[in-house]
């Protein structure tokens, strides 16, 4: 068993608790989803926010769901360089798994696609 990391991005339109909550929940339960993930196997999760997402911790949508009460999970600023995309969530889910790294699916959401082209399947 190794540990990987599984990358993924959403953005929202405004800066507001519940379109910030909401599009936490949608981008981690996507990742979850596409990688057969469980709670109990995170070691960690990595959450960035660009500046002016300011309303809420994105953590908070992550903490409230169930089985995640005790998955570690850390907030912070993503690096803030001019013409950058703007209104993002990023995630670094890091996990336990027998998964190869040509295995693991990241997940780019909405305007985050922008991102990595070569990984946005979704939409």
């Amino acid at each position: 068993m190794s540990v990987r990391g599984v990358r993924g991005a959403i953005t929202v339109d405004v800066n507001e608790k519940e379109a910030i909550l909401k599009a936490t929940v949608q981008l981690l339960q996507n990742i979850v989803q596409d990688n057969e993930i469980k709670p109990e196997d995170i070691a960690s999760v990595f959450v960035t926010v660009t500046g002016d997402l300011d309303d809420v911790f994105p953590a908070v949508a992550i903490r409230q769901l169930p089985g995640w009460e005790l998955v570690p999970l850390m907030c912070a600023l993503e690096v803030p360089i001019k013409g950058s995309l703007e209104k993002c969530i990023r995630l670094m889910v890091l996990v336990n798994t027998d998964k190869r790294q040509d295995e693991i699916k990241h997940v780019y959401l909405g305007g985050a696609q922008t991102l990595r082209p070569d990984l946005s399947a979704k939409s």
